[in-house]
């Protein structure tokens, strides 16, 4: 039997002797890496963090202790080594176990983690939590480097500081998140991690005068000379956290000893880890940035099973193209240059290129500045990460009708990495913003014409929302607001986006069963231009759409609205959608499919419309 095969909680961890430690580590990232080549997911983060998951399971116990992860891009080797290492394989997949920390699939994990920058906030929430109920439980949090890009984690860290609670975050500093570090965080750590003198320096200074408490106040002053000397002040020790590091992060015992320390000093501390993000892993560690979210890969020769053209990447050639012949035009992205495919401007535009990290609210505002100067800001960023942006959106580019193109990429439904970064919300809180623009492609021509309308030919904010991954059959470019692809007298279908090629099909299936069906693509659902559809909802009387959004604030309800006020009769209706938008991980096949938003489903409502309408009859 293997060590790992042993493993099942953070009580199995704390009886392995200390000579089983690193072998255990090597078995977890072997483990790893065989699993992820099948089923996709974050590899190159979870293969840095083995040592400094196990060292934290030999400190708390994560069934009582609360441990929270910041996105959860490092979770993989808690789940594995409390008790779901057998289901490890079903990772991302359809009903199987998630990609990031959740609640709902062990009570080992502590919280949803799948946006950046929020654990500390949340540790700091669980320790007041603790305080107040009087309860016996360690709270800590992990924090990647990258995240301190956003603003949350200094609002969270500050709080910590001045609550005094007993709490520990730990940074894991790989000085690699998705895109290379960016700001004055990423410059500070490289300062730290020359410094490694220090952290020794206090554990034998606390060994020694502990013992000889009269030679305290001399040697007090000699401790803050040497600690100037090894350890320039740093914005962790200036908020009044408690600062320990930086520490070798593969270093197992060094790594328990501090975290354990830390621990023990009852008040807020922040342990300052390094790590190597890929570890043991040779085509990880020469390409971290490739290997932080994969799919599929070849485990001997690091090449992945690339996914192909997609509407990412046909952005950023078109954006670029036409920025050749446009100084005003920049780009910005939120630490998702490759992701958005911002890395085609960025390579041929570097002087009008921005990469902000994580942090989309400013990123939103500093657009608005732009705009405000003459500038032409196009902000690449996912559809379920601009939710972060709301505010900025209404006070720092509405309110003044500037000229911002948001690119709202992953919208709709993305696959495997579930609740947290589906953009499902997004119809709803654009349309809710004074005087924005919202057009939905569902072809790369359409994308292609839409940036640049959006770009030349519409005032004020435009957001141009597509999905993950690529076209479907649906090839054409119709960009009026309305377009009436298919002609029908029975039923009207209403689509827009990528839910096109879905509806098409559910309108040939039904022709073959007798039910003419009329098919209207919309291509822009803010401002609502919906005469087409009311013209053709008094012929058929019936309304079927199908939406990969939210129930609140659809386009459907939108339309029935209108038809309300225009006092168009409609007889049946059903709006297909995704209900309160909660929907968990799979391929979006699957997920099309149990919603009832792929053609079968469309074929289904359809017939089920027109068997109550004839029985009516």
């Amino acid at each position: 039997m293997s060590i790992l095969e042993r493993i099942n909680s953070s009580n199995d961890i704390k009886k392995l002797p200390e000579e089983e430690l690193q072998p255990l580590c090597q078995e977890l990232r072997d483990y790893m890496i065989s699993s992820i080549s099948r089923t996709g997911g974050h590899l190159a983060s979870n293969l840095g963090a083995v040592e400094l998951t196990v060292a934290l399971h030999r400190v708390y116990d994560t069934s009582r202790d609360r441990v929270v992860f910041d996105v959860g891009h490092q979770s993989y080797v808690h789940k594995i080594i409390t008790g779901r290492r057998d289901s490890f394989g079903t990772l991302r997949q359809h009903g199987g176990l998630s990609g990031f920390p959740k609640p709902y699939e062990s009570g080992d994990d502590a919280f949803i983690a799948g946006h950046a920058s929020n654990s500390v906030s949340v540790a700091l929430g669980m320790a007041r939590a603790r305080t107040l109920s009087h309860a016996d439980y360690d709270v800590a949090a992990i924090i990647g480097d990258g995240a301190l890009s956003g603003g949350l984690a200094y609002e969270g860290l500050a709080n910590a500081a001045a609550s005094g609670e007993p709490l520990v975050v730990i940074l894991n500093d790989n000085n690699m998140s998705i895109n290379e570090n960016v700001g004055g965080t990423a410059h500070l750590l490289e300062s730290l991690r020359v410094r490694p003198g220090y952290i020794s320096f206090k554990r034998w200074y606390r060994d020694v005068f502990t013992k000889l408490p009269g030679l305290y106040k001399f040697n007090h002053a000699i401790k803050e000379w040497l600690k100037k000397r090894l350890l320039p002040g740093n914005v962790f020790s200036g908020m009044g956290m408690y600062y320990l590091g930086p520490v070798d992060g593969h270093d197992i015992g060094k790594l328990e000893t501090v975290i354990r320390w830390a621990r023990e000093l009852r008040k807020p501390v922040l342990v300052h880890v390094v790590t190597k993000k890929g570890k043991g892993y040779k085509y990880a560690e020469e390409h971290p940035e490739k290997f932080h979210g994969v799919g599929r890969f070849d485990i001997e020769t690091g090449e992945l099973h690339d996914s192909g053209d997609c509407f990412s990447a046909r952005m950023g050639e078109y954006l670029s193209r036409l920025a050749d012949g446009d100084v005003r035009i920049v780009g910005i992205t939120a630490a998702m240059s490759s992701g958005t495919g911002m890395d085609v401007f960025s390579a041929a535009h570097p002087d009008r290129f921005f990469d902000v990290g994580i942090a989309e609210g400013h990123a939103v505002s500093m657009a608005g500045g732009m705009a405000k100067q003459g500038m032409v800001p196009v902000f690449a960023v996912y559809s379920s990460f601009l939710q972060r942006g709301y505010d900025m959106l209404i006070h720092d580019v509405a309110l003044q009708n500037l000229h911002v193109v948001f690119c709202v990429d992953r919208a709709g439904l993305v696959g495997s990495d579930g609740e947290t970064h589906h953009g499902v919300f997004d119809v709803s809180y654009l349309s809710s913003v004074p005087d924005m623009t919202v057009l939905c492609p569902a072809s790369y021509a359409e994308l292609e014409t839409m940036l640049r309308a959006a770009i030349y030919d519409i005032n004020g904010s435009v957001a141009i929302r597509y999905p993950r991954g690529g076209e479907g059959k649906y090839t054409a470019c119709n960009t009026a607001p309305e377009t009436l692809l298919r002609e029908g007298r029975d039923v009207t279908l209403v689509c827009y986006g990528i839910m096109t090629n879905e509806v098409l099909d559910a309108a040939e299936r039904l022709a073959a069963e007798g039910i003419s069906a009329e098919v209207i693509k919309l291509s822009m659902i803010k401002p609502p231009d919906f005469d087409l559809v009311m013209r053709s909802l008094r012929k058929t009387g019936k309304l079927l759409i199908s939406e990969d959004v939210c129930e609140a604030g659809c386009v459907g309800s939108r339309i029935l609205e209108e038809a309300a006020i225009n006092e168009t009769h409609v007889r049946a209706a059903k709006l297909l959608n995704l209900g309160e938008g909660i929907v968990p991980h799979g391929t979006v096949a699957e997920l099309l499919h149990d919603f009832g938003l792929d053609a079968d489903g469309i074929v289904s409502a359809a017939m089920e419309m027109m068997d109550k309408d004839l029985n009516k009859a």
